[in-house]
């Protein structure tokens, strides 16, 4: 599986169904940034994906985006080859 990296707040309901999400494919480790702990990430954040809101995930390389994009790819059965090594 490739590494999974998620920015993410405490206090946000998006972030914990990604994880569990993620977690129903294997996923037990997810480097997770929290953004409200420390927002110098926040906007480092912004830079790499032009985009506000949490969670921003990435696997590997790729920033697949939310939680809603996120859903999509599972839905649309790309997210366990994303997933693969």
């Amino acid at each position: 599986m490739k590494p999974v990296k998620m920015y993410t707040t405490a206090v946000c309901p998006y972030c914990q169904m990604a994880k569990r999400l993620l977690a129903t494919k294997g996923i037990a480790e997810i480097e997770e940034i929290r953004i409200d702990l420390n927002p110098a990430e926040r906007d480092t954040m912004m830079q790499i994906t032009g985009r506000r809101t949490v969670p921003q995930i990435f696997v590997g390389d790729t920033h697949v985006g939310g939680f809603d994009d996120l859903s999509a790819l599972n839905s649309a059965g790309k997210l366990d080859v994303l997933l693969a090594d």
